[in-house]
């Protein structure tokens, strides 16, 4: 990084897939990192082969009363945090009616509410700096409702509902915000890291079905390359005007072309009814 001032990344659930590949390539390109990990020691993968530039921090993105702790001891490590990317989360596959409240309300602890108070955790310092940039996982299902994972939609519906928030609100304070939604990855999304719960009502069969393909077929099988996610973070932090939304991968962004066409069709089919409500003055 020569003439240019190394960054600090603060990345949540960098133990392995997306944010593993994201701490690689920000400490391959001189970048300083901080990462937090499920090890209960703290220990990662990278610590040896960078030990000047790179901590590993325990955590569990259900303990956000420890949020403020990490946060701290990041800023300690290195001075500043430049680029947050909230990744912790986890994927939940069930009809909406069949899936348990322990289970979608735990994964709303990882996949929303962790995001929001990390990002709350960080936000005073970027203010502080007047510069920043955050990064909040979302997915093709953030965009488009899918069958058989209408809870895990919901959660990142929420993450980018919050994100495109937080991006007006800070924007003037020099931060940025993107909402990257990557489409099918070969990380573990699609095998331990997915919970799923099948209902037995005859009339999900098919979403059942479905359900059980994902799991069974498609882990290992996804369009994307995890070790290209990484590079890609790095570059759209290196871009002067980042994007407020960042999709990843054909399957992703051909998908969210066509959900943005077809609302469009049905704003103009249902005009006249959505203008019936206006005042006659």
């Amino acid at each position: 990084m020569t003439g240019q001032r190394k960054r600090t990344w603060l990345i949540t659930g960098a133990d392995k897939g997306l944010g593993l590949s994201t701490a690689k390539a920000a400490l391959e390109q001189g970048d300083q990192v901080v990462v937090t990990v499920l090890a209960a020691d703290g220990s990662h993968v990278l610590s040896a082969e960078y030990p000047d530039r790179f901590r590993a921090i325990h955590l569990d993105a259900r303990d956000h009363h420890r949020f403020a702790e990490v946060v701290a001891l990041a800023e300690q490590a290195f001075g500043r945090i430049d680029v947050l990317v909230n990744n912790a989360g986890y994927g939940l596959m069930a009809v909406a009616e069949a899936t348990p409240v322990d289970k979608y309300r735990a994964m709303f602890e990882v996949n929303f509410f962790g995001l929001v108070e990390m990002t709350k955790a960080v936000l005073p310092i970027m203010r502080r700096q007047r510069s920043g940039h955050i990064i909040n996982l979302s997915s093709k299902a953030g965009f488009i409702g899918v069958t058989g994972f209408s809870m895990y939609c919901a959660s990142k519906f929420a993450v980018e509902g919050f994100s495109e928030s937080v991006q007006a609100e800070t924007r003037e304070l020099g931060i940025r915000v993107t909402i990257v939604e990557p489409g099918g990855f070969r990380s573990d999304f699609a095998g331990p890291s997915l919970v799923t719960a099948l209902g037995e009502d005859g009339d999900y069969a098919a979403a059942n079905l479905r359900i059980s393909r994902y799991v069974n077929e498609r882990h290992g099988k996804q369009e994307s390359d995890p070790a290209k996610f990484g590079p890609a973070m790095c570059r759209l932090v290196a871009a002067d005007e980042p994007p407020l939304r960042l999709p990843l991968g054909r399957d992703c962004i051909d998908a969210l072309r066509e959900q943005v066409r077809s609302v469009e069709v049905e704003f103009d089919r249902w005009e006249e009814l959505s203008l019936s409500t206006m005042a006659d003055d």
